[in-house]
C-alpha cells in the first residue's frame, strides 16, 4: 500500500487536489492523507470549495489562518511535522507555491520523506514574491516533479533539475474540462447579477504586489473605473481591506464596476467562461482563460504562464492605468488556440508515475 500525504490550503489547491483525489481513489493500493492548512480559512475561501467539489473531508485541519509568512509558514511547519512523524507517508504530496506547498516540503525534507510537486517548474524571476521562493524551494527539495508545460522543463533543465522531471500537462486544465459544463448548467449568477454573456469584463486583484501598493492598486482601479464596459469584480478579502486601508472605495463606487463577494468555483467558471475580456493578477486566472478561450490582459509586469502570452492570448500591462486601458480597446481573440497544457489526462499521469515507486518499497 502507497501511503500519500498530501498538503492542501487555498483555493486553487483545492481544485488540482480535487482531480488528483478522485484518481487515488481508483486504485485499491493508495491510500491518501489529506491536511488541509487553513491558509484559505472563510467559508467562500475554502468550506465552499471543498464541498462543491466534493473533495474527501480531510483528515487533518490545522487551522493555521493569516499571519506574516514567516509565521504562518512556521506555525505549518510545526504541525506537519507531528502528523508527518504520527503518519509514516511514503510520500508527501504538495501543490503549487504557497506557504502551505513550502511547510509540506520542509517538513518532509527534514523527515526524509520524498515529496511529490504538481506544479513544478514555474518561474516568473521576480524573487520579491513570495511565491517564487517558495516554488523554487519546493523544486529543489522534490523526487518527483510534474511540469505543466514544456517551458517549466526547461525552467528545471537551466537550475540543473533533470532527475524526476514529468512533463504531464496542467492539472486544473483537468478540472476545467471536467466541470465546466456543469458550472454553466448550475450557476445561476449572470442571470441574478443581470449580465448578459460576453457584455462585461471580469476582474480579479489580489497579489501584495499590487494590493500592499498604493500606487499600483490606484491605477488598476481607476483603469477599471475608466474602462467603458461593466467590470465584474470579485472582491478578495485581501483587497477589500487593502482598499479601506488606503482610502479607495471611490474607485470602486463607479456604476459601471459590480463588486460581488468571493464566488466559488461554479460561479467563478461561469463568469470566466462567459466573459468578453478578463483582467487579473491571478496565475490560475490567467490560465483559466486560456483554457476557456477568453483574451486576458495580466496586471503584473511578468507571468510565469509565457506561453499564454507569446500565443497572444495574454498581455502584460503591470499595473500601469494607460496600458491597461489600452490593452482592453485593442485586445481581440486570436485566430490559432493551441492546446498548451496537455490533454486533460494530467491526474491520470501523475498516479501512474507514482504508482511506480510503488512497485519498489
Amino acid at each position: 500500500m502507497l501511503k500519500v500525504l498530501t498538503v492542501i490550503g487555498a483555493r486553487p489547491q483545492f481544485i488540482k487536489a480535487c482531480m488528483l483525489s478522485n484518481a487515488f481513489s481508483s486504485e485499491s493500493n493508495i491510500q491518501e492523507i489529506i491536511v488541509h492548512t487553513g491558509q484559505h480559512y472563510d467559508e467562500n475561501m475554502s468550506n465552499v470549495f471543498l464541498k462543491q467539489l466534493k473533495l474527501p473531508n480531510p483528515h487533518y485541519f490545522l487551522g493555521t489562518g493569516s499571519d506574516t509568512h514567516g509565521k504562518q509558514t512556521a506555525k505549518m511547519l510545526l504541525k506537519l511535522e507531528d502528523i508527518i512523524i504520527s503518519e509514516k507517508p511514503d510520500i508527501v504530496l504538495v501543490y503549487g507555491d504557497t506557504n502551505s506547498t513550502l511547510a509540506g516540503s520542509l517538513a518532509a525534507s527534514k523527515l526524509h520523506i520524498p515529496i511529490a510537486h504538481v506544479e513544478a517548474g514555474l518561474r516568473s524571476y521576480n524573487k520579491k514574491m513570495p511565491e517564487e521562493i517558495n516554488r523554487v524551494l519546493t523544486d529543489h527539495l522534490s523526487t518527483w516533479l510534474f511540469c505543466p508545460s514544456n517551458t517549466a522543463v526547461k525552467n528545471l533543465e537551466n537550475e540543473g533539475i533533470t532527475q524526476g522531471v514529468y512533463q504531464t500537462g496542467d492539472i486544473m486544465y483537468d478540472a476545467v474540462l471536467y466541470y465546466k459544463d456543469v458550472a454553466l448548467q448550475k450557476s445561476n449568477i449572470l442571470s441574478d447579477l443581470k449580465i448578459a454573456p460576453k457584455n462585461y469584463y471580469l476582474a480579479t486583484v489580489h497579489r501584495a504586489e499590487n494590493t500592499d501598493n498604493p500606487q499600483r492598486l490606484t491605477a488598476i482601479l481607476e483603469a477599471f473605473r475608466q474602462i467603458n464596459e461593466t467590470v465584474l469584480f470579485p472582491l478578495h478579502p485581501r483587497t477589500k481591506n487593502k482598499i479601506k486601508h488606503w482610502n479607495l472605495e471611490n474607485l470602486i463606487s463607479s456604476s459601471n464596476i459590480k463588486i460581488v463577494e468571493p464566488l466559488d468555483y461554479f460561479d467563478m467558471l461561469a463568469v470566466e467562461s462567459q466573459a468578453g475580456i478578463i483582467l487579473t493578477d491571478s496565475g490560475g486566472v490567467q490560465k483559466e482563460a486560456y483554457m476557456l478561450g477568453v483574451p486576458c490582459i495580466t496586471l503584473r509586469d511578468e507571468t510565469e504562464w509565457i506561453e499564454t502570452v507569446n500565443s497572444g492570448w495574454n498581455h502584460l500591462t503591470g499595473a500601469d492605468m494607460e496600458k491597461i486601458l489600452e490593452a482592453a480597446r485593442k485586445i481581440s481573440v486570436p485566430k490559432a488556440h493551441t492546446p498548451l497544457f496537455g490533454d486533460g489526462e494530467t491526474s491520470k499521469s501523475i498516479c501512474k508515475s507514482l504508482m511506480k515507486f510503488n512497485k519498489t518499497i
